[in-house]
């Protein structure tokens, strides 16, 4: 989807547009007229007319119209022989003539269909120096937006005194986007949007793989990495004229847009604010950063900064952090802010109510995750914990210690909490780390990471913690097996699976989050419908959140199945069955049982007993978290002993599986996997372990002269 951009908030307030269309969106092959790509830009223009915008069209064709009608004519009226002659170029003048009224008169019938008035204007160069002129043209062009009349504008080649249409680029203006400029500045206008063949301003050739679209063009970064002309790495020329016209007209005060006019709709996506094409505008420096720094220049800053942070006393790594939560109390209306622009973004655009409900920072979920930083800062200090202590031999002694893993790479998607999380779990547990959130949540991300990088003391830096902004740069962080130490995906299955098959870099985390409930003939009913409805209500988009509720067989003759039903479908939850249940209760069969709603809804199925739960969640689980509900200790523990998940809880909801609630602080994902680290991960998961050794001039020698005692030694508090 197109994002909201705040950077092109202006949009909102434009009255006045100047639009200039080029000669590859006016005419297709053979220089005809493309007819479905101009019906379509004059059907934009017409709506925004009636929408109370003043629109001016500036149109380039003239020429490449009038050579395509002259050599047609010249063939019509040629013998073979004047055919087999060398066929001299047309004047281009005369061309420029010709294709005028020819693209004037498509403009007057398309416009006529339209229920819109439009006049042609045709200036010259030299008219721009009488000041007569000006004022008249400011004059003319007044009246006849007061009217709902579109201008549309041309040079007027035919009698222009240049050498030749597009050679000559001397003078006030010199094609046709300098025009657009020259009038965006001397009409005024809010906004000047020029459209082309491609989708904007790319690093490099459109057409090559690697060239990627500059959203905003800053000119301290820019002007020096592209070259134009004839060693253009952009290989268009008409770009060239594009870019020198925006760059002139935005450093002017007036916001410039290079979009795509072969793309449906795209001016009013432009004015809805989206982001689409290149941006030039006087404050695009304030907006995006100078310098780029790639994936290993930020993979190596981020472990020189994390040695910084593990070279603090204990007491200043926890200070770090009760910084970073006053700093988010502080900055929460800025928060809220750009995390509703996000949320708007996502509802426009029709995600699915899943994903706009993880996007969505609730009333109070600042001062949460706050608390939740300043409990982190309270723990015990992780780093360097001795974990054991032996006595190999007569005055040398071995320690294991806690040690931080290094540099570690989050992909998240959705939810912008997250980002805090795992980022105050990075600092206390001494690690660097780069981030890599879902564009849905690209404002609140970026806001989150000024503030908590803004937190950092310099004798750190602001570098332990990277923001990647491209999706783009993901493959090659991926190969980064040298200094990324440990990649954690959060999200979909799709995210997990494609991050674990194309790195060599170890991966934790969990692709679903099939979590089940089964209530056993023992239950308590009660407790039984509050554990339900909390494991599939409290956050039904929660990786934790119940998605399969199984129940005994023998529940269905007293009455509680019903109960159960009863209490999930009166709070809006949509009920889909396996093949019994759907019979029973006469709902929608599931499609599969291997299936996360994220959502008010679930499956439910009867099952024999509880070695049919067991065997049903081993097969279609996800190891995630499962619960038990029943008053038959004996039942519970062989549930509790024989559900191979990385969380089984007996008379408690699925939600707890969490770190926060586990006394964590907080967790940077949730591991279904059973290396390093499973279940809820917290401090302690992003830690490795490695040996300090003390000794007093000790040497081997071929084990010669030492006496091993191999002696543990109590670990003092």
């Amino acid at each position: 989807m197109e994002e909201l951009d705040r950077s092109r908030a202006f949009a909102r307030d434009v009255k006045r547009i100047v639009v200039k269309v080029g000669t590859a969106v006016v005419t297709g092959k053979g220089g005809r007229l493309a007819l479905g790509r101009l019906g379509a830009l004059c059907e934009q223009l017409a709506e925004l007319n009636s929408d109370g915008f003043e629109v001016i069209l500036v149109s380039s064709g003239a020429v490449g119209l009038g050579r395509q009608r002259l050599r047609y004519r010249q063939l019509v009226n040629s013998s073979f022989a004047d055919l087999q002659k060398p066929q001299t170029e047309l004047d281009g003048k005369a061309c420029a003539g010709v294709g005028q009224s020819s693209l004037m008169a498509y403009y007057e019938t398309m416009f006529d269909q339209l229920d819109v008035t439009a006049a042609q204007l045709l200036v010259n160069d030299s008219s721009f120096r009488d000041k007569d002129f000006r004022k008249q043209l400011n004059e003319t062009v007044k009246s006849m937006l007061d009217l709902r009349v579109i201008p549309i504008f041309n040079e007027n080649d035919a009698i222009s005194t240049r050498r030749a249409p597009y050679q000559d680029s001397s003078g006030i203006f010199w094609d046709n986007d300098s025009l657009a400029a020259l009038l965006a500045l001397e009409l005024k206008a809010d906004l000047l949007i020029l459209l082309s063949d491609v989708e904007g301003l790319y690093t490099g050739p459109p057409s090559d793989p690697n060239s990627k679209l500059i959203h905003t063009f800053v000119k301290e970064k820019h002007q020096d990495e592209i070259t134009f002309g004839d060693k253009s790495r952009l290989g268009r020329g008409g770009m060239t004229a594009k870019v020198k016209a925006a760059v002139n007209a935005a450093y002017a005060g007036i916001p410039v847009i290079i979009t795509s006019g072969y793309s449906a709709e795209n001016i009013d996506k432009v004015l809805r604010g989206l982001r689409v094409g290149t941006l030039f505008h006087q404050d695009a420096r304030l907006w995006a950063p100078i310098t780029d720094s790639n994936a290993r220049d930020m993979a190596v800053a981020a472990r020189e900064s994390s040695r910084k942070l593990q070279a603090l006393s204990s007491e200043d790594r926890k200070k770090i952090l009760l910084d970073i939560a006053d700093a988010l109390e502080a900055n929460e209306t800025t928060i809220k802010a750009e995390n509703e622009l996000d949320v708007a973004a996502a509802q426009e655009a029709g995600l699915e109510e899943s994903l706009v409900a993880r996007l969505v920072m609730t009333p109070g979920k600042i001062s949460s995750l706050a608390a939740s930083v300043r409990k982190l800062a309270e723990m015990e200090d992780p780093i360097g914990r001795v974990l054991k202590k032996t006595e190999v031999a007569d005055g040398l002694v071995l320690e294991k210690t806690s040690s931080p893993l290094g540099v570690l790479l989050i992909v998240f998607e959705s939810r912008p909490d997250a980002l805090v999380q795992i980022a105050s779990l990075a600092i206390r547990s001494g690690n660097g780390l780069l981030l890599k959130g879902g564009k849905e949540a690209r404002r609140s991300n970026a806001i989150l990471h000024k503030v908590i990088t803004d937190a950092i003391p310099e004798t750190v830096g602001g570098k332990l913690i990277g923001l990647v902004t491209s999706r783009e740069e993901i493959p090659d962080l991926l190969k980064l097996d040298d200094v990324i130490d440990l990649v954690i995906p959060r999200g979909s299955n799709k995210l997990v699976t494609q991050i674990k098959n194309t790195t060599k870099i170890p991966v934790l985390g969990h692709a679903d989050g099939i979590c089940h409930v089964y209530v056993d003939k023992s239950c308590d009913t009660d407790m039984a419908k509050r554990i339900v409805s909390d494991a599939k209500l409290d956050y039904p988009a929660a990786c934790n959140a119940m998605e399969t509720l199984l129940v005994h067989k023998d529940l269905e003759q007293n009455a509680v199945l019903n109960e159960l039903i009863f209490a999930l479908q009166s709070n809006g939850v949509t009920l889909y069955g396996g093949p019994r249940a759907s019979a029973i209760l006469n709902i929608p069969e599931a499609r599969s049982f291997n299936h996360e709603y994220c959502a008010k809804a679930c499956t439910v199925e009867v099952v024999e007993d509880v070695y049919g739960a067991i065997d049903h969640i081993h097969r279609h689980g996800s190891a995630h978290t499962d619960c038990i509900v029943t008053e038959d200790t004996e039942v519970a523990e062989l549930f509790l002993r024989q559900v191979d998940s990385a969380a089984v809880f007996h008379n408690a909801s699925t939600r707890f599986s969490d770190g926060f609630r586990f006394g964590l602080g907080a967790e940077v994902g949730v591991s279904t996997g059973r290396i390093h680290a499973r279940g809820p991960v917290g401090v302690e998961g992003l830690l490795t372990t490695r040996w300090i050794m003390r000794g007093k001039g000790q040497v081997v020698d071929g084990d010669n002269g030492i006496v091993y005692t191999h002696q543990d030694i109590p670990i003092q508090a």
